[in-house]
């Protein structure tokens, strides 16, 4: 595998260097990422189970508490999927506030109509909203799918209205030799087994085993949170969970 930079002076800021392995430049990055999702969206809650072992529903919930989702606000979620983070996040702000869902994936979304929220086909780098529509822009396990950090965090602010947050949950690349190893046995090698195995499409497997490669290959937190920063986000934190799960969570200014 050749690995490209993850970016140029004054060009896009990619989350993490090209894999050839899969694709060919980025035309080819959008096709394969679309053609894997198109292929396991029916399956993708079962897979998604299998790399939490279940716990994913409640934790979702609890860091969209933690960020500040509540009743009545008016939420964005990015890259929605089959709508699992839309789901938590309908619940918490309730019958008076309002969820939407933003996916590139016809079906992802087709799968995520269930949810009963508003759903609309688009990227993290060009949000089809205007600006100032949003108390809350969440994204779950997307962010190394995107083409650059800079113009999807660009987006989120404008998006925002004042003195509003956004929540980014992913994967970070275990830092101590064990974690790492671990993660390279049960992410890389028995989770992409078990979501053929369970799924039946061989696309699962393919997709289960890149997304360990965009978590082993990631730019490092620090150039996350900078790019948030820059993007106009202030009070940005981070927050690690068990050596592999992290929150990235910025607020737009008052003023």
């Amino acid at each position: 595998m050749t690995e490209g930079k993850s970016g140029s002076a004054g060009g896009p800021l990619a989350p993490h260097p090209d894999l050839d392995r899969y694709y060919e430049g980025e035309a080819g990055r959008r096709r394969f990422l679309d053609s894997m999702f198109q292929a396991v969206a029916p399956h993708y809650d079962r897979l998604n189970g299998l790399v939490s072992l279940g716990t994913g529903h409640y934790y979702r919930r609890d860091a969209l508490r933690r960020a500040g989702l509540a009743q009545g606000m008016v939420s964005l979620d990015v890259a929605t999927g089959t709508g699992l983070v839309a789901r938590a996040a309908r619940t918490l702000v309730g019958p008076s506030g309002r969820v939407t869902g933003l996916d590139p994936n016809a079906g992802m979304l087709a799968q995520a109509r269930a949810v009963g929220a508003p759903l609309v086909q688009g990227s993290a780098e060009r949000l089809p909203f205007r600006s100032g529509s949003f108390d809350f822009v969440s994204m779950a396990y997307a962010l190394r799918h995107v083409a650059d950090l800079d113009g999807t965090f660009q987006e989120y602010f404008r998006v925002l209205k004042r003195g509003r947050t956004v929540l980014i949950l992913e994967f970070s690349r275990p830092r101590s030799r064990l974690g790492l190893a671990l993660g390279r046995i049960y992410l890389k090698k028995l989770v992409p087994w078990l979501a053929r195995l369970r799924s039946g499409v061989p696309e699962a497997e393919v997709l289960m085993t890149y997304c360990w490669h965009t978590v082993e290959h990631c730019v490092p937190g620090e150039l996350i949170e900078a790019s948030l920063r820059r993007a106009g986000f202030e009070e940005v934190r981070r927050f690690g969970w068990f050596g592999v799960l992290v929150e990235y969570v910025g607020r737009t200014p008052l003023r």
